[in-house]
């Protein structure tokens, strides 16, 4: 069974450059996590499974530490969904900058995908 959320919008201070971390910008971040326990199908009981409420509430909480590597952000948030909801098997990260600071680029955003295992 998979556990998503798609596209939450945080503002954070995430960059390399000085103004991107003072300032901040715009973040979509979307998480999907491997739970192996289907037993919730059968219960329709919330402590069956993983909620997505406290999964959204760890992402933002680790979008609000800065870093300057996307990257960076994107392992701590799954390692810390694995941490802390231990039935989780493995975790995909994904953060995109939606106006990322590259002259004369006008794109949709910039970001990283990243899967993370126990």
């Amino acid at each position: 069974m998979k556990i998503y959320i798609n596209n939450i919008k945080i503002r954070a201070k995430h960059g390399v450059m000085e103004l991107e971390r003072s300032v901040g910008a715009d973040f979509m971040v979307s998480v999907e996590a491997e739970c192996p326990n289907e037993l919730s199908t059968l219960t329709d009981e919330l402590t069956d499974t993983i909620s997505y409420a406290d999964m959204a509430e760890v992402v933002k909480q680790e979008m609000q530490i800065p870093s300057q590597l996307l990257e960076h952000v994107a392992g701590r948030i799954g390692r810390r969904l694995l941490a802390d909801f231990p039935t989780l098997s493995q975790v995909t990260v994904r953060i995109t900058k939606l106006v990322p600071p590259i002259p004369g680029l006008q794109c949709e955003g910039a970001g990283v995908e990243i899967e993370v295992m126990k």
